[in-house]
């Protein structure tokens, strides 16, 4: 079975267990891209303010994720304008300082016409009338042979009556080119491997969809190919916990580095990070290597 999100053994004062430190697909790209950024997100957790897109993002997979609760024949179009609306007044609620994101009223409300027309572009991919997933916004986890704790949120996760897998992840940005494309298909092998794992199934097929452009890609992944990746896990993982133990979290200056948050606390633009605060040990909570951006 895929293992979702179970409540927290109780302990005195009602104070969860603390679980091991992961693995999330978000985090292990971090790492690949630079080791700094890796440890400024995973390990000492420095806050970073989102962008429009991001927050774009997240209430466009907030409405699909609302539109497959409702019954069949009311998921069209219409009715997934109404709920988007709704959906980032309760996002701004939980977050005050989103508002700040803009100034007026007339920049909000061209920005939440183009979360529309992303949602648009969804109804261009498929019929959701003639869906109906196993799960939405599912947090899977698996721990591989060589004790990597593996965790992620999977968008969608579509079981056929004959058994096989589907796996679909909404992307609200175009469609990438062949670097962008590694990267988003990184983040589906990793789910389709966590599936593997949990259930003996490899998945039948990985469903990107672009929202903005309008394009997918799909993928078909083999149990030999999954295995390498599992590989390239291990070897992630065990370069993450080198460096965990040593502290030696080197910058990777890229052109990359044109997005990061985190520029004035980098050596290569002149900056201190802070004094490094240790690795979490494995009872330190997961919080710390796996966050909701997967």
């Amino acid at each position: 079975m895929v293992m979702t999100e179970t409540p927290a053994a109780i302990v005195e004062e009602d104070v969860p267990l603390p679980r091991r430190p992961a693995l999330s697909p978000s985090r292990a790209g971090d790492f690949k891209q630079c080791p700094l950024l890796y440890r400024f997100r995973a390990v000492d957790r420095l806050p970073e303010t989102p962008t429009v897109a991001q927050v774009r993002g997240i209430v466009v997979h907030a409405v699909l994720e609302e539109l497959f609760a409702l019954p069949a024949a009311e998921r069209v179009p219409d009715r997934a304008h109404a709920l988007l609306g709704p959906v980032w007044a309760r996002l701004r609620d939980e977050r005050q300082e989103l508002a700040d994101l803009f100034p007026t009223d007339d920049s909000q409300d061209h920005w939440l016409e183009s979360a529309a027309q992303l949602i648009d572009g969804y109804f261009t991919l498929e019929d959701p009338r003639r869906l109906d997933p196993e799960a939405r916004e599912l947090l899977v986890e698996t721990e591989l042979p060589s004790g990597v704790l593996l965790r992620g949120y999977i968008d969608r996760l579509d079981v056929a009556p004959t058994g096989e897998i589907r796996v679909v992840d909404y992307k609200t940005g175009t469609a990438p080119r062949e670097i962008g494309e590694a990267k988003a298909l990184f983040q589906m092998k990793f789910y389709a491997l966590v599936l593997w794992r949990l259930r003996g199934v490899v998945p039948k097929q990985l469903w990107l969809m672009y929202l903005a452009d309008r394009q997918s890609l799909r993928y078909t992944p083999d149990e030999a190919e999954l295995l390498r990746f599992e590989r390239t896990l291990d070897a992630v993982w065990q370069a993450i916990l080198r460096a965990g133990r040593s502290g030696d979290f080197r910058p990777n200056k890229s052109r990359l580095c044109d997005w990061c948050s985190h520029q004035a606390l980098c050596p290569e633009f002149g900056g201190t990070p802070p004094e490094y605060p240790g690795w979490p040990e494995p009872d330190a909570g997961d919080e710390s290597v796996v966050d909701r951006a997967d």
